[in-house]
């Protein structure tokens, strides 16, 4: 049992409190914010080297044993998003200082900002069902303020819409929980695994089929899984830069993790539910790459590219073996670096020309060849060209998909790899190429310091591709984790 794995959580959180008597305080804000991010990464940084070392990590807080009180739990999974999540707060907190302007760092966008991390940090490591709703809560409270921070005209209509699609899906969350609770009779993760595996000796009754699919639906309208995408295109066009790209990296990813985690942990008898799965993360792909190709407005065409992660992550998350469980986890940490640096590259041409429509933007290579060539690296990346970091993970995924005779998705990853490449080369030959136009705006986008972020995003993601023969050791440990519930059952109920 180590105390290390709660620093995650209770870094940003203290961070967050002191921050909302700072809001007046510009300058302190900011110094408090990167100081605490960093301190936060360092401590992911050393819960990984823990985990590679001495296993899964448990913390039962308060000294209650499992499964009787609330557990924190740290496996090669959660540790691994954990740092990624960090590393992406820190940059995007980075971006922010030059582009998310005073009106919303004086109304507490940086308390919100940590709020928002310690949301999602908790939700990658608690061990608890409930505790997952609870961070779940704390995330989206901190979403519903940074959509709306600013309050122009758009921000305010699509929180509308934002809010009531996740009020309705955290009812569901507590309904499927409640089901669940009265099936096995516990909170706790690995007691769940524990007590479903007990009764699916002979199968998995039924009503844990129905509490499957709920969890499928409830986590696929917070992961937008087709068809619960609905939502996406218009809540994430709304806000600035940074928070679009924290929204378009880490809130995403963590319904996506919920899937993972539950149907790997819980699920993993049923294989009728792993087929489904299966069929729309397929359809995800299928719908989000339309989308990418159909658009000509930047941040439409690297929204509906998050739906197309998604798909594909997920699809090798329900062919399970350990190829396709590998490339899963390898190119969900592709995905949120990679995602974040194209938000905000994209934030910076908006910045520039005051649009993002393609149709009215050309040239602007002439003038800024940095940001140019740097979306274009990450744009490769997104589209998995090697040996950039977005290959090794697809071609894992497409390698268990064969493996495990599922030669169909397998053939749509690999297609769907050059629409996502022609999707975004649209914007890369359509807005940098042609004819150098004065937008009027170039005096007062800072540029040189804001690229800052999206090239340090695009070197670690070139690096994460390059040296993935350094990182197939942790990914192949949270796969094994994942394809072997009892690792983390035995861990956590020391049994």
């Amino acid at each position: 049992m180590t105390n290390l794995i709660i620093l995650p959580i209770l870094i940003p959180l203290i961070t967050g409190a002191i921050l909302i008597f700072l809001n007046q305080r510009i300058t302190a804000q900011r110094v408090v914010s990167t100081i605490s991010s960093i301190c936060t990464i360092i401590a992911a940084w050393f819960i990984i080297q823990k985990v590679r070392t001495e296993g899964v990590q448990s913390l039962n807080v308060s000294s209650w044993d499992a499964p009787f009180g609330i557990t924190l739990v740290s496996d090669m999974f959660s540790a691994l998003l954990v740092l990624t999540t960090s590393i992406v707060a820190f940059i995007c907190l980075i971006y922010s200082f030059k582009s998310i302007g005073q009106e919303r760092e004086k109304y507490y966008y940086y308390a919100v900002f940590n709020f928002l991390i310690v949301g999602v940090n908790g939700a990658f490591t608690t061990g608890d069902i409930f505790n997952l709703f609870v961070f779940f809560e704390v995330m989206l409270m901190s979403s519903y303020v940074l959509l709306v921070l600013g309050g122009t005209k758009i921000q305010l209509r699509e929180s509308i819409k934002y809010l009531l699609v996740n009020v309705i899906s955290s009812a569901l969350f507590v309904i499927a929980v409640a089901y669940l609770y009265s099936v096995v009779g516990t909170l706790n993760m690995a007691h769940i695994s524990s007590r479903i595996n007990e009764i699916s000796v002979n199968g998995m009754p039924g009503i844990l089929t129905v509490i499957a699919v709920m969890f499928l639906i409830v986590f696929g309208l917070k992961g937008a899984i087709f068809p619960l995408y609905f939502w996406m295109p218009g809540s994430y066009y709304a806000p600035p830069a940074p928070v679009l790209a924290l929204f378009g990296a880490l809130l995403t990813k963590v319904g996506v993790y919920s899937i993972t985690r539950t149907y790997t942990l819980f699920f993993y008898h049923d294989m009728d539910t792993f087929g489904l799965l299966s069929i729309l993360a397929i359809l995800s792909i299928v719908f989000g790459v339309i989308g990418a190709i159909a658009y000509w407005d930047m941040k439409n065409i690297i929204i509906y590219n998050i739906i197309v992660a998604v798909g594909v992550i997920l699809y090798g998350v329900s062919v399970m073996n350990t190829a396709s469980i590998s490339g899963a986890v390898y190119y969900l940490v592709h995905d949120m670096i990679i995602k974040a640096a194209l938000f905000l590259l994209i934030g910076m041409v908006i910045s520039i020309t005051g649009t993002s429509n393609l149709r009215k933007i050309s040239g602007l290579i002439n003038r800024y060849p940095g940001l140019g060539w740097t979306f274009f690296i990450a744009a490769l990346a997104l589209a998995g060209i090697p040996p950039l970091s977005g290959f090794v993970g697809k071609l894992l995924i497409v390698q268990g998909g064969f493996e495990g005779e599922s030669f169909i998705g397998a053939f749509i990853i690999l297609m769907s790899s050059l629409l996502v490449l022609f999707s975004v080369m649209k914007i890369f030959i359509n807005g940098f190429w042609g004819k150098d136009r004065n937008y009027g705006l170039e005096e007062k986008a800072p540029v040189k310091r804001l690229l800052i972020a999206p090239v340090m995003l695009v070197v670690i993601s070139a690096l994460y591709g390059i040296g993935s023969e350094s990182v197939l050791p942790y990914i192949s440990q949270a796969a094994e984790t994942l394809l072997d519930p009892n690792i983390y059952i035995n861990a956590v109920l020391k049994e």
